[in-house]
């Protein structure tokens, strides 16, 4: 049976430059989304190492010069949840740092980080703005100083641990807020089932850091 003829040379090129173009197009979301993980991959190891690694009097610059990082990052992707996110822990971390009333201007900032977030995209990161809002929530001061709410952090920390229910930080945190309310007895589970969680790719030095804590936790709760 004879093959029909391919179309001469002009109308193959039209074709290929066609075929060409409507690939690129098709790809075109893929090489997007590749500068926004790398900065969100960036921010994370940068945590990490600060949390984790830097010496204590050293923390409080870093975690500056990361924000201005995140900041910069968030700007770049404004359609994206996780820029945003980890501009939010960064910023919560580094109040934790500075302490006192003058962290307050910081959580409030990360609060409306989180909450832009979850506008977005709200199973962002395994549902990390969840999780992280909840933390604050039961963190900060209540009323007139801050907007702490107990009540409003477990809809928070439990919505986290309906997106991700075998994950180490929200089980962790989960765990952490039963006991700052007084409900020691109800977080053991919750720190059993963080230190069995599995190994978040790319992320040792976090999941050991937060082992870590877990175990201290434990061991408190248990008269260690």
């Amino acid at each position: 049976m004879p093959t029909k003829p391919f179309p001469p040379s002009q109308p193959r090129r039209q074709w290929l430059a066609a075929f060409m173009g409507a690939t690129l197009l098709l790809l075109a979301p893929l090489s997007q989304a590749a500068p926004v993980d790398d900065a969100v991959q960036e921010l994370q190891q940068g945590w990490e190492t600060v949390r984790y690694q830097a010496p204590e009097k050293e923390r409080a610059q870093r975690f500056e010069a990361l924000a201005a990082q995140a900041r910069a990052a968030s700007a770049a992707h404004p359609d994206r949840a996780e820029p945003l996110i980890w501009e939010g822990i960064i910023l919560s971390s580094l109040a934790g740092e500075k302490g006192g009333l003058g962290a307050l201007p910081l959580v409030k900032q990360a609060k409306g980080l989180y909450e832009n977030a979850l506008r977005i995209d709200p199973k962002a990161l395994d549902g990390s703005a969840y999780n992280s809002l909840g933390v604050l929530y039961y963190k900060v001061p209540g009323w007139p100083i801050g907007f702490g709410d107990k009540k409003k952090a477990s809809e928070l920390l439990r919505q986290a641990l309906v997106i991700n229910p075998n994950g180490i930080d929200p089980n962790f945190f989960y765990a952490e807020y039963l006991v700052e309310t007084e409900r020691p007895e109800e977080a053991l589970p919750y720190l059993d089932r963080a230190l069995k969680a599995p190994d978040r790719p790319g992320r040792p030095l976090a999941d050991s850091g937060r082992r870590e804590e877990v175990k201290q936790l434990m061991a408190k709760l248990r008269g260690g």
